[in-house]
This record gives C-alpha cells, structure tokens and sequence, in this order.
C-alpha cells in the first residue's frame, strides 16, 4: 500500500519526504552554476506518459556531463512511478501533473562543512501542469519572437543534453516578454536557422510537407519526437532540416512541441500572421493534434480550453 500525505511529497537523496523537506546545500554545483541536469514528463487523464523514454534521455544527459546518480534507469523509472502514486489522489478530476527528476553533480567536501552527504543530489518531483495559465495559447495561438540572442552552439555546449543550465535560453525570453509579455521565444542558431525556444520544439508546415530543424541543434523533445512519428503515421511527409525565418514567415502552418502543451498552433512570427486569415488551428496542425489525442487517450486541448477566460494573460510559466 503506497503512503497517502496530505501535501505534495518528493523523493530525496533515498527517502520520499514533503517537498518543504528538501534540502539542496548553498555549495551544491547546480546551485553554483548550473551543473546538472532533470528530465520531465506529464500525466494524460492521471496517466504517466513515456516515463521510459523520458528516464533514457535523462540518462543520455547525465553521461554526456559524466554524473553517477548511484543507480539506473529502470530503478529511476520505477522511483518515477512510485512518486506518481503517492501524490496522485491530490490531483482535481481534469489535473495533472508534470513528474520528473532532477540531478546535480552535488557537493564537494569541504572541511568543516559538516554535511552528512556528498557527492550528487538527487530529486524526484510533481507539480501542476500551468493549464490555467496556458489556455489562451490553445485558443488564440502562440506568438512566436525570435530574440537577439542565439542558441548556444552544440561546438560550445550540445544543446541535446537537457541541463540545469538555461541561461541562455531564460535571457532571451526576458528579451521578447519585455517586448510582448505574452510571447515566445524561438532563438535562431548560430546560422541564422530557426532552433528552439524554452522547453519547446518548432515544426513549419508548407504545401502539406512537415519541417523541423535537425537534433544537432536542439534538445530532441520525447514530445517532439511524438510528433514526428505520429505525423509518418499518418503519411504526412515530413523532414528534419535547417530552417530560416523566410520559411517560417511563408508557411501554411506553424506550430510548437512541448511536454506540457504537447502541440500547439502559432499565429505569428515577429508579427507576420501564419496562414490563412484569421486562422490559429490549421489542418495538418488540427491532423496532428487529434492524433496526438488518440494516442494518448486523453484531450488535452479541451483540457487547457476549459480553463480559458477572455482577456486573462497568457503566461509561459
């Protein structure tokens, strides 16, 4: 029988305690700069979904930056899942949850630091899905900014590995809400070609063909992929290549992935209206979503237009 509390609880460093018992240390490294990396998933309808998948790019990550978290991915996933089941019965009928892992490399020892653990930390936690906060993006679209900043190079830092390290990505989203509060932002890379933006991937849709730009460039979003393989599923070509801003200002369609939101259409580009006017869910936009809520055996699009109230702004946390 799996403990029931009455507020949220998360797994620390071996045990499952309150989230309001979790203890980071001040000299931890992710703290200090960023050194570590998570991995998130969501529930469909109080459903975990592809936790495996999730777990393995986690672990994708915590190799490239070469951290032992003191076990594996099938441990992990099985943690994942408990985690779930003892916070579930505090979600509303039409909540859910976004559930992940959190790794950093941890604390160095320090004489007369008197902590009873070193080395890397390690955090499961759930939290609200922001479906109040999003809803207006699925009923009015997303407007998409591209901000001065680029997208750090994967010569510099893989953008593939998902890290504790936002900075560059948290920067340039500041950038464009200090333009339009309710935008997001979509940085180019160091070519000039459309990468991704925080926590989201960017699909164009032009003459019936799906483009993406390729993973070298971008953290390869399980969402994303969840896309790309629904859309061959459904005979609708598409292709991972580079794409610029010409592109995008001249596609039938636009849309963004992302754990939360799962696929959502974009109305605007830097303020060049996408499509047909007056359109936000273009066909192969709609296609996709409807497959994506077959899959998942859950409506996620109603779920968030539930929650939509005229004027309220849309908010991207």
């Amino acid at each position: 029988m799996v403990e029931r509390a009455n507020e949220r609880v998360a797994w620390f460093n071996g045990e499952f305690v309150p989230e309001r018992e979790v203890r980071i240390p001040f000299r931890d490294s992710s703290w200090l700069y960023g050194d570590g990396c998570f991995d998130m998933t969501r529930t469909f309808g109080h459903r975990l979904f592809k936790v495996k998948e999730h777990v393995d790019r986690l672990y994708r990550s915590l190799k490239y930056l070469r951290i032992d978290p003191g076990f594996g991915p099938a441990k992990m996933c099985d943690l994942t899942e408990e985690l779930f089941e003892r916070n579930r019965h505090l979600l509303g009928p039409d909540d859910d949850f976004w559930v992940g892992q959190r790794i950093s490399r941890g604390v160095k020892q320090v004489p007369g630091d008197n902590l009873d653990h070193h080395g890397p930390n390690v955090v499961l936690e759930c939290m609200p899905l922001p479906l109040v906060q999003r809803a207006k993006l699925f009923k009015e679209g997303i407007r998409v900014m591209v901000p001065s900043h680029r997208r750090v190079p994967p010569d510099s830092l893989t953008p593939r590995a998902k890290t504790h390290n936002y900075l560059n990505l948290i920067v340039a989203d500041h950038e464009v809400q200090s333009i339009d509060p309710e935008a997001w932002a979509v940085l180019l890379d160091v070519n000039g070609n459309l990468a991704e933006g925080l926590g989201s991937n960017i699909f164009v849709v032009k003459e019936g063909a799906i483009r993406t730009p390729r993973e070298k460039f971008v953290l390869p979003g399980v969402s994303r992929q969840t896309a790309i393989d629904l859309a061959r599923d459904e005979g609708i070509e598409l292709i991972e290549t580079d794409i610029d801003l010409y592109d995008a200002y001249n596609a039938d369609e636009v849309f963004l992935t992302s754990t939360s939101l799962c696929i959502c259409p974009v109305v605007k580009v830097n303020g060049v209206a996408i499509g047909e006017e007056g359109q936000v869910w273009g066909p192969i936009t709609q296609r996709l979503a409807d497959a994506y809520k077959r899959f998942v055996d859950h409506d996620f699009v109603e779920q968030y237009l539930k929650r939509y109230v005229d004027g309220m702004e849309a908010r991207a946390f």
